[in-house]
């Protein structure tokens, strides 16, 4: 799936840095629905990222605030892109591993 998203900085770990990007919540109600229950620790689902020309595997978390999956977006892939807080990406998820 393809979305664009503006990256935001976890309240709980602002002095750390944890960005994220907020997945639509039709696409998280679509992700839930093929994993059919299938999940990992915290309730992640093992994805494979993309934005601009980089990509890498990690997990999406549910996050009932925001009622959709949220993806972090590391350091070195924000440094890559010249991302910051607040700017907004075209990012694409792809499911791994059901």
């Amino acid at each position: 799936m393809e979305f664009s998203a503006e990256l935001w900085i976890w309240d709980a770990r602002r002095d750390e840095t944890w960005t994220f990007v907020s997945l639509p919540a039709d696409s998280s109600a679509l992700l839930r629905d093929v994993a059919g229950g299938v999940r990992r620790g915290f309730g992640s689902l093992r994805v494979r990222a993309a934005i601009g020309g980089s990509t890498w595997t990690t997990s999406i978390f549910p996050d009932s605030a925001r009622g959709a999956y949220v993806l972090p977006i590391k350091r070195a892939i924000r440094k890559a892109e010249s991302l910051d807080a607040g700017d907004t990406a075209a990012v694409s998820v792809e499911l791994l591993d059901l």
